[in-house]
């Protein structure tokens, strides 16, 4: 094996001072691994990316190939070892023990041959050269003090393609044109996991973990135990709270296996502020508390929270619904906002799937079709959750909560999260070409443009930071481009009842499937043992499904479970969002253009529109541009939790630290850590 680096090793040991030198040959006799104990294994990828953090976790982020085991005695040995005498003799590197014992837990530990051994001790010795080489040539200045935000804002588009940047911008002349030509926008944004839909969009966003790790994988799956379809939010254990007539179901993120940023924030005193019109989004953004979460509730006629938030409704927010009922937009009509020529496909789109009391073209009115013209029916709450009237109410009601909760003018980083729900719904009515959705973002345009500005007033221009996202992106209505022929709808019910009749030729009369849920397929308990004891069974059940039209790839759980770091794009998209205990036994991939929704469009596959999201940082601390490479949604977390001068431990995203005004060194987050599969 030949080590690259090995000339800048020995030109480093040249360069080194006695004492230096004698710190590197103690470190690595310390270092050395004992023949009968376990050893580094580092599968599919070169050991330097995995070994380079127990050396400098603050330079090295390209682990991902490590899986994660439990820390063996060696590496609790060296850690130790190494921290020790990282400390006593470069103190201003700041390797923490802490950073050092979480990298543990994303390493494979193996026992190693004797080759393998002194392979890795010399990995070890090498980077450790390297290091005090590297610490010794730089000045030895103090660090810039870190001025944390005032106040994160967190801004979710539901269903926002990262194409509408470059299609839409050109109507923009408030907020969102604001936020792309101030702010640093990032090309290459895309989730990395295949179901994307909006739960494990937000969770991601908010805690810098993928679904395999933070365990929302679906809006719903199917638990095994309650043997029911579940909401990811469902809580039974806590109470909702409603700010109208009577409470819902209660609902909490206790499935959320990781702490999300506000989580963090608020063990330091900061206050976290959500909303949404989904449950979902505003309770993912918040995580395991808050200090006022709400959503709009099932009836879409009243809003709502939970015991896991608050035992009683929050005053703020009761004075701001009573005062600005939902209500006064009814019969309010919804016309284009641009001049016709803006609008440049056609109005009544193939395959558009409006809602009861609305046609394909405009104008829609909120409510028209409900019979009382001075009462609001069932249909006026369905068209204004689909009017970009909504996502306005969102707007003032998070700059009605910023200034009467006073937030960002507290000591401590506050957080306040808006999940945009309407263009979600507004796109599976009527895709991405319509013009009801090039509207939607002219209009949000408007709206998140009024929110800054208030947001200026209230914290101050340069105080407080915004991240904008999408949880997810969409696929065209199938036959709608022409420059996309291909395509077409796939019938879960459809592929359930295939597997049913080919399961019962393999095994014998019986029922065997439990339920299809996107892309998951929920066999009957003991069925998938069955079928895997049974030679060639299994296969030929997949064999089935993939020969369906608009099937790319079927994986079982076997397949995913060590997969997240396989170089198969699509079998690692499936690994990324596989949870063990809550995934089906069969995965199901889509090919490009393929949906499963009947009517309308939909997300939820590892194809480029649906992963592929706008994600741009703006104000306090961030250095404005557009950046190409690689990133995710993960990458948010860690890089606010940065510029706030904490500690995110947990995070698997990077540092977006090329969009950061300053170097900011007080705080390790993201760093020394798996960098997150891309």
């Amino acid at each position: 094996m030949t080590f690259l680096i090995a000339d800048t090793f020995t030109d480093s040991l040249t360069r080194l001072t006695g004492d230096e030198q004698k710190a590197v040959k103690t470190t690595a006799f310390d270092l050395q691994m004992d023949p009968s104990a376990t050893g580094l294994s580092f599968p599919e990828r070169p050991w330097w990316p995995c070994i380079a953090p127990f050396i400098w976790p603050a330079r090295c982020r390209s682990a991902a190939s490590c899986s994660r085991r439990s820390p063996s005695r060696w590496h609790s040995t060296a850690c130790s070892t190494l921290e020790k005498r990282h400390v006593e003799s470069y103190p201003q590197l700041a390797l923490s023990a802490e950073g050092c014992s979480h990298y543990s837990s994303h390493v494979e530990f193996r026992p190693l041959d004797g080759t393998r051994r002194m392979a890795a001790s010399a990995v070890v010795v090498l980077g450790f050269a390297l290091l005090v080489s590297l610490a010794a040539q730089q000045p030895q200045t103090p660090p810039e003090p870190v001025v944390p935000p005032r106040l994160i804002v967190l801004l979710v588009v539901d269903q926002m393609r990262a194409d509408y940047v470059d299609r839409f911008q050109g109507d923009w002349t408030s907020g969102l044109r604001r936020l792309v030509t101030d702010g640093a926008r990032f090309t290459g944004a895309a989730y990395p996991y295949l179901t994307t839909v909006t739960c494990p969009g937000h969770a991601t966003i908010a805690t810098g973990t993928l679904p395999y790790l933070h365990g929302i994988f679906q809006n719903t799956w199917f638990d095994r135990d309650s043997n029911r379809v579940i909401p990811c939010t469902e809580d039974r254990s806590v109470k909702a709270v409603s700010y109208g007539r009577e409470a819902g179901e209660g609902a909490s993120a206790g499935r959320l296996m990781v702490p999300t940023l506000g989580d963090e924030l608020r063990q330091r005193g900061g206050r976290v502020v959500t909303l949404s019109l989904k449950a979902r989004s505003a309770i993912m953004l918040a995580g395991h508390g808050g200090t006022a979460v709400t959503w709009l509730a099932e009836s879409s006629d009243q809003w709502e929270t939970s015991s896991a938030f608050t035992p009683v409704p929050v005053p703020e927010v009761q004075a701001h619904l009573t005062a600005n009922p939902i209500e006064a937009d009814y019969r309010r009509p919804w016309t284009r906002a641009l001049p016709d020529a803006r609008y440049q496909s056609a109005d009544d789109g193939t395959g558009e799937n409006p809602p009861r009391g609305w046609t394909r073209t405009f104008p829609h009115v909120l409510g028209g079709s409900d019979p009382d013209p001075r009462q609001p029916g069932k249909d006026f709450y369905e068209h204004w959750e689909r009017s970009p009237f909504a996502d306005a109410y969102l707007g003032r009601f998070a700059a009605a909560l910023a200034e009467s909760m006073r937030l960002g003018q507290q000591g401590s980083t506050d957080v306040l999260g808006v999940g945009f729900s309407s263009p979600d719904l507004i796109g599976h009515a009527f895709g991405p070409s319509s013009h009801e959705v090039r509207d939607t973002y002219a209009r949000l345009d408007r709206t998140i443009g009024a929110l800054l500005d208030r947001l200026d007033a209230l914290v101050g221009r340069d105080r407080y930071v915004v991240a904008l996202s999408s949880d997810h992106g969409v696929a065209d209505i199938p036959g709608q481009v022409e420059s996309r022929p291909n395509g077409g709808r796939i019938s879960t019910r459809a592929i359930g009842d295939l597997v049913e009749e080919r399961a019962r030729a393999l095994l014998g009369a019986g029922v065997y499937v439990s339920r299809v849920v996107t892309n998951d397929i929920y066999l009957r308990p003991g069925v998938y043992q069955r079928l895997t004891k049974q030679r060639g069974a299994l296969e030929a059940i997949r064999r089935t499904i993939a020969r369906q039209p608009g099937i790319a790839r079927v994986f079982s759980a076997d397949e995913l479970r060590d997969a997240t770091s396989s170089t198969d794009r699509l079998r690692r998209a499936a690994a990324l969002s596989y949870v063990p205990g809550r995934s089906g036994d069969l995965i199901v991939l889509a090919r490009p253009g393929w949906i499963s929704a009947a009517a309308g469009t939909t997300h939820g596959s590892a194809n480029p529109d649906d992963q592929r999201v706008p994600l741009v940082l703006f104000g306090a601390g961030v250095k404005s541009g557009e950046y190409g490479g690689a990133v995710t949604p993960a990458d948010i977390a860690p890089t606010l939790a940065r510029l706030a001068g904490i500690t995110f431990p947990r995070a698997q995203g990077q540092v977006l630290r090329d969009a950061l005004a300053t170097a900011r060194t007080a705080a390790p987050n993201g760093e020394g850590r798996v960098a997150v599969p891309r």
